[in-house]
């Protein structure tokens, strides 16, 4: 059977693929005039090249890097997706595209970006900005489809950033639309460079460049004219102009015929397109045309036939809008507008095949241990408990790093019905919803898992199973938190001693997480001598378990020369309680996949129609049971959740 796939590191893994820039081809079409706008762009703060998909703007920006290898070297790419609109995933792949010009720059601020309790986004540019101005030389730093970005939070940043650079940083944005960003404040300083949709279309003279040298037409001059004036200059609709014209008679009739709207120009071009293209071809672009970005592995398991590197080479020989994404042409994608135009037809043709393929591509991530993707074409597949069980592996990261609205949004994805068969994932849907303030909803899920654990063993569906183990003790911290917002002291101290006695010897974490809430109980009640041996035992387990604790003792400290702050009365914040105490939010850190004990064995099918993404191992894997720690109850008081016999979890 496979191996369940292990939770996530702390620092999800980045595709290094996306920090390469498109490389330039010597016989493309030279774009000198707007090469030279753009080198002088570089004393500016910002250079923008907007335009509407297809008019070359990658392209433009790879010519100008080549047109100067001297200072290629001093230049940062970031091709940005959609799943790059989380802040800390954004700032990790600028700081990574810096690095890869300047080495060791921003050093500091990966180890922010790291820590249970990033600080805000102003300090963490503070430190980049600042190791920047004490590097040597130019640096600039290349965002492509800018326009995929959406997170007001991030834009800020960015404006934050492009306002304060030091003097030798620069920053070029290609986008399809304009960023929310201060341009009229940039241009009205003359610190604005702009390549526009007009500036980039073809000049005639470009347009017979590209038509009779690139795609190797003989046209004359006349035809190149009629074409340039119906297309307007717009490169893509010239390509697949160019595309369906190879190989024709009739090209001076099918140029005459060339006219109408923008939008069926296109559409009728790309149909001529894929129709000349033999059955294989038109197949293997229809069906990889789901995919962001393409190897030969991932198009191999999409369409289930090998052949896939081979199929590759020939569509970038072809020229067939697919654009290499690493010098190694290991890695590609298909150009915008011609994957949108490929997508519609899939649809259209055969809407009975996107499940299929959408769920061999998530296998594929799945297998590569890169969940985001794998999450996406289970959603796409509408498969929903194959995405939910990614979602349980994927919400480990999202706690460590501390992003709950992440879950929560994969979450708001997913039936309500699916989740409230998951205990790990109720309780970590609680803790989220708890650091997003959102009380009575966290109530609600820590009621979810407690119901699954009081019931029948076949209601229970888990994607970790060493995960299980904890789900009582996370119940009691997450309980123990809902009653200190809420001012109930007593409870607090209740909830914290069945979480201390729950707890499993090793499972530094969660024992600190209660050590910690029962500190801040006996600190709210003012009895600050209480609240010492629990700081101290907290921070210790926190330690152990490698969470940042020593805000802990050094609050508790100023709480000792301040005694007033201890007997302060009345709800808490949850969020700042835990922000006061250093103490990252509850979640289950990561380890490696180990067998579940027998009492939480039974035999079920993996859900949905796809691969299983894992399956447990035989009896007795796991070597005698874990040992629960020892006299942490108040004398004649009882867990609410002892343990109990369970069936085998179900593995995704």
């Amino acid at each position: 059977m496979a191996a369940a796939p292990s939770p996530s590191p702390t620092v999800p893994p980045l595709l290094t693929t996306k920090l390469y820039a498109p490389r330039w081809r010597p016989g493309q079409v030279s774009r000198r005039r707007l090469v030279q706008r753009i080198a002088r762009g570089t004393q500016s703060r910002l250079t923008l090249v907007s335009a509407p998909p297809g008019f070359g703007k990658s392209t433009l920006v790879a010519e100008w890097l080549a047109s100067a290898p001297e200072a290629r070297e001093s230049v940062g790419w970031v091709s940005l997706d959609a799943g790059d609109n989380d802040p800390a995933t954004f700032w990790a792949y600028l700081v990574r595209a810096l690095q890869s010009a300047r080495p060791g720059v921003g050093q500091a601020a990966l180890a922010m970006l790291d820590a249970p309790s990033p600080p805000p986004v102003e300090v963490l540019l503070a430190v980049l900005l600042n190791d920047i101005a004490a590097s040597a030389g130019e640096i600039v730093v290349v965002l492509d489809d800018y326009h995929v970005i959406e997170n007001a939070a991030i834009h800020d940043g960015m404006a934050f950033l492009i306002e304060n650079m030091p003097p030798r940083m620069h920053v070029v944005i290609a986008s399809r639309a304009d960023p929310p960003l201060p341009l009229a404040r940039l241009r009205a300083r003359g610190e604005l460079v702009e390549v526009r949709a007009r500036d980039l279309r073809f000049t005639p003279e470009e347009a017979a460049a590209f038509l009779n040298g690139e795609m190797g037409l003989a046209l004359p001059d006349d035809s190149v004219a009629a074409l340039e004036a119906r297309t307007e200059g717009w490169i893509a609709a010239l390509q697949l102009a160019a595309l369906s014209m190879q190989g024709r008679d009739d090209v001076r009739d099918f140029i005459g015929a060339f006219a109408g709207d923008d939008r069926y120009i296109v559409d009728y071009l790309v149909e001529e397109v894929l129709q000349r293209q033999p059955s294989a071809v038109r197949e293997f672009l229809l069906q990889t045309a789901i995919l962001d970005r393409l190897n030969a592995s991932l198009c191999d398991a999409v369409t289930g036939r090998d052949g896939g590197r081979a199929m590759l080479e020939a569509l970038d020989r072809a020229n067939l809008f697919i654009v290499p994404l690493d010098d190694k042409r290991q890695w590609f994608r298909y150009h915008h507008l011609f994957a949108d135009v490929l997508r519609a037809h899939l649809h259209e043709e055969n809407p009975a095949e996107l499940p299929i393929l959408h769920t061999r591509a998530s296998a594929w991530f799945t297998a590569e241990n890169l969940r985001v993707p794998a999450i996406r074409h289970a959603l796409a597949a509408n498969d929903f408990e194959r995405a939910a069980l990614l979602v349980e592996l994927e919400s480990q990261s999202y706690a460590l790093n501390h992003q709950p609205a992440r879950l929560l949004e994969w979450l708001a994805l997913l039936p309500d019905n699916v989740i409230r068969t998951m205990p790990v994932l109720c309780t970590n849907a609680a803790i989220a919803l708890q650091g997003m303030g959102d009380l009575e909803g966290s109530r609600a899920r820590l009621d979810d898992a407690e119901r699954l654990l009081a019931g029948p063993e076949s209601a229970l569906v888990v994607a970790d199973p060493a995960a299980l183990d904890s789900v009582p003790t996370r119940i009691a911290n997450g309980r123990g938190f809902l009653a200190i917002a809420a001012g109930d002291i007593e409870a607090t101290v209740r909830h914290a001693h069945d979480a201390l006695a729950l707890a499993l010897e090793d499972d530094f974490h969660w024992r600190g997480t209660a050590a910690s809430l029962m500190a801040m109980a006996h600190w709210k009640r003012g009895d600050l001598d209480a609240a010492q041996p629990y700081h101290a035992q907290g921070l210790a387990s926190l330690e152990r378990a490698g969470d940042f604790g020593l805000a802990v003792l050094d609050r508790l400290r100023h709480a000792r020369k301040s005694t007033g702050l201890g007997r302060s009365s009345g709800p808490l914040n949850v969020r700042r309680t835990r922000l006061w105490a250093g103490i990252p939010p509850p979640h289950a850190r990561p380890r490696a996949h180990r067998q579940a004990p027998a009492r939480l064995r039974r035999r079920v099918r993996p859900p949905g129609p796809g691969p299983a993404l894992a399956a447990s191992g035989g009896r007795g894997s796991r070597g005698p049971p874990r040992r629960r720690a020892r006299n942490a109850h108040p004398p004649g008081h009882r867990p609410p959740h002892p343990p109990r016999r369970h069936g085998r979890p179900r593995a995704p």
